[in-house]
């Protein structure tokens, strides 16, 4: 029988002392940022795409390697990609991918969401103390 981590985290949680259960958890740090595209506008004309798309490229291949995104990918239902930016801020995160072309035309935006250390560990952590 196979258990989700989440679940194994889950019965560790509640397995620990009740003074680790009651005791706060830290704030967790945000260490990246999931950024998800979506649409903003008109689609691009076939000639606007062959236009925009080489500096999207550019720019978006410029901000991995200096370790602005650390992973990308596209979404499968072709609505197009999501990124993990090395951020600690969704400002951050806006400050690097809303200049790239598609974002100054107006016609992509993300969906931010903050991420960090899983939390939870911290009391299976302190139980080996």
């Amino acid at each position: 029988m196979r258990i989700s981590a989440l679940t194994f985290l889950a019965a560790i949680a509640f397995a620990a002392p009740a003074s680790a259960q009651n005791t706060p958890l830290p704030p967790v740090p945000t260490t990246k940022i999931l950024a998800i595209s979506h649409s903003t506008g008109t689609p691009l004309t076939p000639d606007q795409r062959a236009a925009i798309m080489p500096h999207e490229v550019h720019d978006t291949v410029d901000a991995y390697l200096n370790g602005k995104i650390d992973q990308w990918y596209f979404q499968t239902d072709g609505k197009g990609v999501v990124f993990i930016v090395n951020a600690s801020s969704i400002e951050d995160a806006k400050a690097i991918l809303e200049k790239f072309p598609l974002g100054k035309a107006g016609v992509m935006g993300f969906d931010y969401i903050p991420l960090g250390p899983l939390n939870p560990l911290r009391i299976i952590n302190n139980l080996v103390k």
